[in-house]
């Protein structure tokens, strides 16, 4: 358990959302989520807002809490017990909201941030195109300037809440000429403007979000829908993959640990050969790895959550938690699967719908294959900044590069930094 590393603030956030998804959240609305007959989680997120449970770290005045980052991460595990779908209802308010409380306008906070907090209005975000996945900033959507408006043209794919939402926040290219990451501005979307649901997907998990692909034909955005700066989508785009990663990493973990402790509680139970399945070590090691992997997937979170506290680039510490704690999610459901046997195979636990939930994890949010992309970048960066603020370059391809090399590598990493 983690309880020495959270705060009474932090326990007592917890807490509440424990019984809120204990007491408010009826197990009719996932498996009508689950067989399609839910479009979208409307009273779930209305019932969050109503408790004042969405958008946790923004301030009092725009309608949050408030509160840290750990906050809404162990608020976000708690939801996450439920699945993917209703962690991504939950998360979108995060989401959205990052753009709007850092970027947006007074306005644009009393219009679109304040209501989405209350659970008044549903949000959604267009990023993926059908040309352009993890290459976002390869966008073909356009806004082109047309007096005090900008005119959109193009369609997203994969838009939670395409179907539902009331409002979106998109990306679209706004400088033709310029550099990708310097070409991109993003604007508030309403539904009523003209988006048109083109398609309506049917996934494997994560069911009954309206995911979809919109299209948007010359439609006439107001200039004050744009937030941030006009060609400044790569900074707000930078800030919202921070509570991007962070919910589907805590929400991932939620999703392992709920199916783990079905698994558990099989396990006592379960009888085969005259003793319980749990005195196997081919079933009890599983529980003991999946712990472990569950537990330090926590630890970075937490981590990352404490970096981005501070304010401080955090790229790094979120592609790491994103990564692991989405595959020691999927891992704990799949091993609790096969703990069950057969009866895991079947919808009489919830084990199957969280083993197909989980896997999207992996994928969303930027694939966990971008992640370590990420990652060994920003660990070239730190380590080759530091030899050379330090001149410690290693020629490693010239003649007699050797000598130095032997003579820095073969020394203990203490003495290598003292030098």
């Amino acid at each position: 358990m983690f309880e020495v590393l959270l705060t009474d603030e932090e326990k007592s956030i917890r807490d509440e959302v424990r019984i809120f998804v204990r007491d408010k959240v009826d197990r009719s609305l996932i498996l009508k989520m689950d067989s399609k007959e839910k479009e979208y989680p409307y009273e779930f997120v209305k019932e969050l807002g109503k408790d004042n449970l969405l958008g946790l770290r923004f301030s009092k005045k725009d309608g949050g809490r408030g509160l840290a980052w750990v906050s809404e991460m162990v608020a976000i595990e708690e939801i996450g017990v439920l699945g993917i779908g209703l962690g991504c209802a939950f998360a979108l308010s995060s989401i959205i909201g990052e753009a709007l409380s850092k970027f947006g306008t007074d306005e644009q906070k009393k219009k679109y941030l304040t209501p989405i907090i209350k659970g008044e209005k549903i949000a959604g975000e267009g990023l993926t195109e059908p040309r352009s996945g993890s290459d976002f900033f390869g966008t073909n959507t356009t806004a082109i300037k047309k007096g005090e408006s900008y005119v959109l043209n193009g369609e997203k794919r994969f838009v939670a809440g395409g179907v539902g939402a009331d409002c979106f926040l998109i990306y679209a290219k706004t400088d033709f000429d310029a550099k990708p990451h310097e070409s991109l501005s993003a604007f508030m979307v309403d539904r009523d403007s003209g988006v048109k649901v083109e398609e309506e997907y049917e996934l494997m998990g994560c069911r009954g979000m309206g995911a979809s692909r919109i299209v948007m034909k010359d439609l006439e955005i107001p200039e004050e829908n744009l937030v941030g700066k006009l060609n400044g989508g790569n900074d707000i785009f930078n800030a919202m993959m921070v509570p991007e990663r962070l919910t589907s990493a805590a929400g991932a973990v939620g999703m392992g640990r709920a199916a783990l402790e079905i698994a558990v509680r099989y396990a006592d139970k379960r009888e085969a050969f005259g003793r319980t399945i749990r005195r196997f070590e081919g079933i009890s090691f599983k529980v003991a790895d999946s712990a472990m992997e569950l537990d330090a997937a926590r630890g970075l979170i937490y981590r990352a959550a404490k970096v981005a506290d501070t304010g401080a680039w955090c790229r790094k510490e979120v592609s790491i938690a994103k990564a692991y704690a989405t595959e020691a999610g999927f891992k704990a459901v799949h091993e609790s699967m096969q703990i069950l046997g057969g009866i895991g195979y079947t919808d009489v636990y919830p084990i199957e719908r969280l083993y197909r939930d989980a896997r999207l994890a992996t994928i969303w949010t930027g694939s966990n294959e971008v992640q370590r992309l990420i990652i060994q970048n920003e660990v070239f960066k730190e380590i080759l900044a530091e030899d050379r603020s330090a001149k410690r370059d290693v020629e490693l391809d010239t003649p007699g590069a050797h000598k130095t090399s032997e003579k820095v590598f073969s020394q203990s990493p203490t003495k290598y930094y003292q030098n």
